[in-house]
């Protein structure tokens, strides 16, 4: 069974701002201390393929995955195709709050490689390594938003 991870955070600022900086992970980098870098490998219509690296602390990550936006209803998909997070999805929603904008991520880790697919190695990836990255994914880009 697939482990899932869910993190949330309401960013004061309009809907098209904060859609347009989750969607544009090219410049993750620049606004994202943890983010190493992403390249954009491949684009064709609404979707993209993107080679990213970042940091959980001092330990080095890196995946690929498809991206999907869907500005029209606040969503963004990814699923990782490469990396030792292969198979695992990822949604990005965001809903519009009076003056803010909830962003929630929620990742389905099921992964492919045999020693992350145990119930260890899925706890391991799930609470050390995504929900802390998402968690400063969510934390900078509320900071970096709400003080522009």
């Amino acid at each position: 069974m697939p482990r899932r991870t869910e993190n949330s955070i309401c960013i004061r600022a309009p809907m098209e701002r904060v859609f347009a900086a989750a969607a544009a992970v090219e410049r993750w980098p620049e606004i994202l201390p943890h983010y190493r870098w992403v390249r954009i490998l491949e684009q064709e219509g609404n979707r993209r393929t993107v080679e990213m690296a970042a940091r959980r602390g001092w330990i080095p990550v890196r995946w690929g995955s498809h991206q999907w936006l869907w500005p029209e209803t606040g969503r963004i998909t990814f699923e990782h195709i490469s990396g030792l997070s292969r198979g695992m999805r990822v949604v990005w929603e965001l809903q519009p709050r009076d003056d803010a904008v909830q962003v929630t991520i929620r990742h389905e880790l099921a992964l492919k490689h045999p020693l992350l697919r145990t119930r260890l190695g899925q706890w391991v990836v799930g609470e050390v390594f995504v929900r802390s990255v998402a968690g400063r994914t969510l934390a900078t880009l509320k900071r970096v938003l709400e003080s522009e």
